[in-house]
């Protein structure tokens, strides 16, 4: 966790004793990244207590009082996913939508056995935005917070794989988990684990590499394509799991291929008549086309600037910065002194780079372009420590509020108490 970010919490809500990561693994991060990230599941007791992120109070709060819709809900039982119809009902009067969540119904299948899925708990209940938030900084992968609220005794879903990281967090209650070894190491998006489905079953069958009662506090990581199962012991058990969308090598080499549109040989049709299922017609080409295509990379103007800007939009869209509060900052906006503390807006992340007489922010597939003394300004800001407008550097302080007004205006800054 960067260490500006360690100060600001600690100022706002008193000193921070674990970075967002650390609560999930009881291993220090460089350990993690060398041993675990991506290769092995890493089993971490008593690792931290996780009820000040989630807890029944919540689930109640948000199955009983938010009127959910699908499909930020899911009901299962024993691996089946309940249809709808099952668990919601009309919105009534001020609400004209069918799908609503309804508590009664949600409480008859929870007592018969059905486990509830919360998704998108990153983006709707508050103490999960904030550390989702942090992870994805230290992480630099997307995340997503579900929870699985399951009844005594009940298995939510069958030894299955997810083509996905995940963190379990043990919130409350008591859950045995059964871990194996993958099939598919490191599956993509579209390799899901019903395309493996005997091959899953019968590893299900083989000793464990982990088999382990999860109890309140207890954390689990699981690279993606690791099999696993869980059944609910004696109370109801409620855990979080955040999903990681790793990105991945074929990832990049997307992103390379997308460059390709500006090679001539690239974009040239096959032969007229070809029957593109003969192999023996297709070789000579297939030869031919990798060597234009090592060409054509190598010719690209910087390659991985390219790819890198493509890579850093598409991580713009699939996670969000912290929340801006638009009437607040309309409010700074106006009442703009040199007195105001701003810092820089939390998981907005940005590019600084300097050309000619501009200065250019490049951040969530936005450019924003000032005069090249705001650069010292930028700078300073993006460290994210907290500064007053009036101490910014290179700028006089009517320089300083007009830069400011607009990076408060385009939602790069936030005001700070």
């Amino acid at each position: 966790m960067p260490e500006s970010i360690l100060r600001r919490q600690e100022r706002e809500r008193g000193p921070v004793l674990r970075s967002a990561l650390s609560r999930c693994i009881s291993v220090p991060t460089e350990r993690f990244a060398q041993e675990f990230w991506g290769r092995a599941a890493l089993l971490s007791p008593a690792n931290d207590d996780f009820t000040d992120l989630f807890s029944a109070a919540a689930v109640d709060e948000l199955v009983g009082r938010r009127a959910l819709r699908t499909p930020f809900v899911r009901l299962a039982r024993e691996g089946d996913v309940l249809p709808p119809a099952r668990f919601t009902a009309s919105g009534g009067l001020g609400a004209e939508v069918s799908d609503q969540v309804s508590s009664d119904k949600v409480l008859a299948e929870l007592a018969a056995g059905a486990t509830i899925v919360l998704q998108g708990l990153h983006r709707m209940w508050p103490p999960l935005i904030d550390f989702t938030r942090e992870l994805v900084e230290q992480l630099g992968h997307p995340a997503q917070v579900n929870a699985y609220v399951t009844p005594p005794s009940s298995q939510g879903f069958s030894p299955h794989y997810d083509t996905h990281d995940v963190f379990v967090l043990q919130v409350s209650g008591e859950k045995h988990w059964v871990i194996h070894a993958p099939v598919h190491p490191d599956p993509l998006k579209d390799q899901v684990w019903t395309d493996h489905r005997a091959a899953v079953a019968d590893a299900g069958r083989r000793t464990p590499v982990i088999d382990r009662v999860l109890r309140p506090g207890d954390a689990l990581y699981l690279p993606r394509g690791w099999i696993h199962s869980a059944t609910a012991l004696g109370d109801t058990s409620i855990h979080l799991t955040v999903g990681l969308s790793a990105y991945t090598r074929a990832d990049v080499v997307d992103m390379l291929l997308s460059l390709l549109g500006d090679s001539p040989a690239l974009r040239a049709s096959l032969p007229l008549g070809i029957d593109v299922s003969d192999p023996d017609q297709l070789r000579p080409i297939v030869e031919e086309t990798l060597t234009d295509l090592v060409a054509a990379l190598t010719a690209t103007d910087d390659p991985a600037q390219r790819a890198a800007s493509r890579l850093g939009a598409r991580f713009g869209r699939d996670t969000r910065p912290e929340p801006v509060a638009p009437l607040a900052t309309l409010d700074a906006i106006t009442g703009l002194t040199e007195d105001t503390r701003v810092r820089w807006r939390s998981g907005y992340g940005g590019r600084i780079e300097t050309a000619g007489d501009r200065v250019r922010l490049t951040a969530r597939g936005t450019v924003l372009t000032l005069p090249v003394e705001a650069a010292s300004a930028l700078h300073t800001l993006r460290t994210g420590d907290p500064v007053t407008v009036g101490s910014l550097p290179g700028l006089d302080l009517a320089s300083a509020l007009v830069v400011v007004r607009r990076l408060l205006r385009e939602g790069v800054v936030v005001t700070s108490p």
